[in-house]
């Protein structure tokens, strides 16, 4: 990008020199060098940079991570002993998961990311503000879950990088509607449980559109 500054400079330099009525010897010298460099001038300059879709490799590298943070997420299901009937209606905002096999047969990979993306990014905030709670409480699950929120951060760096290479939207996430922090350790279990339980749906699913993307850029 520095490199181009100069160039145009002289650029710039010649069409002041051509506009110009009357021209004394000296900008009559440099105004033929410049004429003579102009081609060489204007080639140097950058291109719109070409954009290439994600390869093999890099969905691979999303698949793999996803299908880590499905087994973090599993992990710390099973670590939270509970017995009682988890209340699935706590959170008004988490992600709507689709798990039809012709709903990933009909992806297509711009849209995709951006989706995934957005969704992501949504689960984010909804486990930021229960890593939040669970520290209050001082539960035993903390670290664990603020490992697995330094993973999704990883998730949707990599995520995005894809994006745009592909110029894929960036989604806009609405604010979470989240529940009243919860008084009791049953109430930050149910919510636990809940979000945990909905972010391994959402990782099986998002694990299963990367390889289907992979699957159509092969066919």
């Amino acid at each position: 990008m520095h490199a181009c500054v100069p160039i145009r400079g002289l650029i710039d330099v010649f069409i002041i020199l051509t506009s110009s009525v009357l021209l004394d010897s000296s900008s009559s010298l440099l105004f033929s060098v410049l004429l003579a460099q102009l081609p060489l001038l204007t080639s140097a300059l950058p291109a719109h940079p070409r954009r290439h879709p994600p390869t093999h490799a890099d969905l691979d590298k999303l698949t793999n991570q996803t299908r880590h943070l499905q087994k973090l997420t599993h992990d710390l299901i099973s670590d939270q002993e509970f017995d009682s009937v988890i209340d699935h209606h706590r959170f008004k905002s988490l992600p709507a998961i689709s798990g039809r096999a012709n709903d990933l047969s009909s992806l297509e990979l711009k849209p995709t990311l951006s989706q995934l993306h957005a969704d992501l990014k949504s689960f984010e905030h909804h486990f930021e503000w229960l890593n939040k709670v669970t520290r209050k409480h001082h539960h035993s699950s903390a670290p664990k879950l603020g490992e697995m929120i330094s993973h999704i951060k990883s998730l949707i760096t990599s995520l995005h990088r894809q994006m745009m290479r592909v110029d894929a939207p960036r989604l806009s996430v609405p604010s979470p509607s989240l529940p009243p922090p919860p008084s009791f350790h049953w109430e930050m279990d149910q919510s636990s449980q809940e979000l945990l339980q909905r972010f391994r749906l959402f990782c099986d699913w998002a694990a299963r559109a990367f390889l289907s993307l992979k699957s159509k850029m092969q066919a």
